[in-house]
């Protein structure tokens, strides 16, 4: 048997004799993410769940009165029946789209900043109410992901975009004509509520189309649109709250919306893969009481129903947070959480140091502050996904080589990818960079050096937490491959949630402390948080064998 090459790695689907929650476990407590021959399937066996295979051949394109989700046949990419044979061109594209989707959420998160104060002069409001508008977006956008995923994962990717973009652009609307602070606070929440579909759904999409060995990659194209969005929208924001008012950011909120809408109407195929449908053999014999009997099936089933439904809509979606029993979840989570907390918290101070004394600058020059850790974001994402990848892909080779040493196994033996891996030097130097990056930044600022100086802190707190991001998604799809929107639901549940608390304690805590002090206290957490690569290392492989004893089903 010729040896499998790592360049020629597909995903197979989960076995169709066995239930979802079986699955779960089955990928998760396997010890690694292997490759495998195309002649594992031959005889009608069937592979394990996590079992990379080579396809061999172009996957079959779906007919298009057959095409799932929302709408689907209106659309101008093919599905086929195995999204991972898509041409790298077409994987470049969906991948590009669903960034751009990723950017609408944490955009209108901080498009209004340079506008609060307008606001609140303009509907009567106070201050204090007018930032409401902020912060309960923000945890709206904590919330509803867990619900978003559990419907594509029912439902199918394609459905949720296509309705939560549409909802974005009503909502968008509304939000642009609100007549007083209450309707803009509403309507601000149902277009978080919205647009946070692209914070879960996003994520399972390139793992959907992606395999192991280039998913780091992708992932971070990926977070480029929802990291970049944030940093970019007050400069957006800015220049059109001075020049149109502060509507005028809510109505290009609603047409970003409608353009991503009618791109991904026309340019986005379902997808998740098609789980095998059993067919139910019915074992009711004929018989003088049919009639009654089939009555009493149709009450039984209407009430069946209606229970599947209602736990559908309010229980399922908060199943996802048992991932976090699972301590390799639950420390890649809080690590990520962390860095996302400290990048809100550096959001907020440059626009509170430099829009006052000694700074003084205007609402548009404030605004393009926020381009240096762009910049970093993007090299970032750039230069992480990719060593990511190199990361895993060495170990696993390592791996092997050791293997053969001690135990003879063949040097052509399947490769061991596993998800901690990618907890490597990358994010090693990551943990070490971005908390000197906003230590520098902070003192630079309290002593109100000249400008540029704190921009060179932010540029690379932005390189070194993208690293770190990048990684802590990818890693998460791959420790609950299957369910893997679910997964990245509950990060973005805990890491808005903290984004949210930061956001609102950071202004309190600069004016009574200042930069240098707050920044240092955070420098410090960071560093501190860094234990959780070694603790990754060394008890991941021991917490994926005993997965079995979380009960995550």
């Amino acid at each position: 048997m010729a040896p499998v090459h790592s360049d020629d790695m597909g995903e197979k689907p989960p076995p169709t004799s066995r239930p979802a929650s079986d699955y779960t476990e089955s990928v998760i407590s396997s010890s690694s993410i292997s490759e495998s021959t195309p002649h594992a399937q031959e005889g009608g066996q069937t592979e394990a769940p996590v079992a990379r295979t080579v396809t061999g051949k172009s996957s079959i394109v779906v007919p298009r009165n057959e095409r799932r989700g929302m709408l689907g046949r209106f659309g101008l990419v093919a599905e086929i029946e195995n999204p991972k044979d898509y041409g790298t061109g077409t994987k470049n594209f969906i991948t590009i789209l669903v960034a751009a989707g990723g950017a609408a959420a944490p955009m209108a998160s901080t498009i209004l900043f340079p506008a609060l104060t307008e606001i609140s002069e303009k509907l009567h409001s106070t201050q204090s109410l007018t930032n409401l508008s902020v912060a309960l977006y923000m945890l709206a956008m904590a919330i509803c992901p867990l619900w978003w995923s559990a419907l594509s994962e029912r439902s199918g990717r394609r459905t949720v975009y296509i309705i939560s973009f549409a909802l974005f652009t009503i909502f968008g609307v509304c939000s642009a004509v609100s007549v007083n602070i209450g309707m803009l606070i509403a309507f601000r929440v149902m277009s978080g509520v919205s647009a946070s579909s692209v914070q879960a759904v996003g994520a399972g999409t390139i793992a959907d189309i992606w395999d192991v060995k280039e998913r780091g990659k992708a992932m971070g194209w990926f977070y480029l649109g929802p990291l970049c969005g944030p940093l970019l929208s007050p400069v957006i924001g800015g220049a059109l709250t001075g020049r149109f008012g502060w509507r005028s950011t809510q109505w290009f909120l609603a047409i970003y919306g409608v353009v991503l809408w009618f791109m991904m109407l026309f340019g986005l195929p379902e997808t998740l893969r098609k789980k095998p449908v059993v067919p139910k053999v019915s074992s009711e014999k004929e018989g003088d009481n049919a009639l009654e009997r089939s009555i009493s099936r149709v009450s039984i089933k209407k009430a069946k129903e209606w229970t599947v439904t209602a736990r559908h809509i309010f229980i399922d979606p908060l199943k996802a947070l048992r991932y976090l029993k699972f301590p390799p979840v639950l420390l890649t989570v809080f690590y990520a959480s962390m860095t996302f907390t400290v990048l809100y918290v550096l959001n907020i101070s440059i626009q509170t140091t430099f829009s006052k004394s000694p700074y003084n600058f205007h609402v548009i020059i404030v605004g393009l502050l926020y381009i240096p850790p762009s910049l970093g974001y993007v090299a970032g994402s750039q230069i992480g996904g990719r060593w990511s990848d190199t990361i895993m892909k060495r170990a696993a080779h390592k791996r092997r080589a050791a293997a053969s040493l001690e135990s003879g196994v063949p040097e052509d033996a399947p490769l061991e990818y596993r998800p901690e891996d990618r907890m490597g030097i990358n994010v090693l130097i990551a943990g070490i960079l971005y908390p000197c990056a906003i230590l520098y930044y902070g003192w630079m600022v309290n002593a109100g050096l000249y400008w540029l100086a704190p921009m060179v802190g932010t540029t690379f707190f932005g390189f070194g937490s993208m690293l770190v991001f990048g990684s802590a998604t990818t890693m998460l799809t791959e420790f609950v491959p299957g369910r893997s929107s679910s997964a990245v639901a509950v990060n973005n549940f805990v890491r808005n949630i903290f984004a949210c608390i930061g956001g609102v304690v950071a202004e309190p805590l600069i004016a009574a402390i200042g930069n240098g002090w707050l920044f240092t206290i955070l420098s410090l957490a960071g560093l501190c948080s860094l234990s959780i690569v070694w603790i990754m290392r060394k008890f991941g492989p021991k917490w994926r064998a005993e997965v079995h004893k979380y009960n995550l089903n």
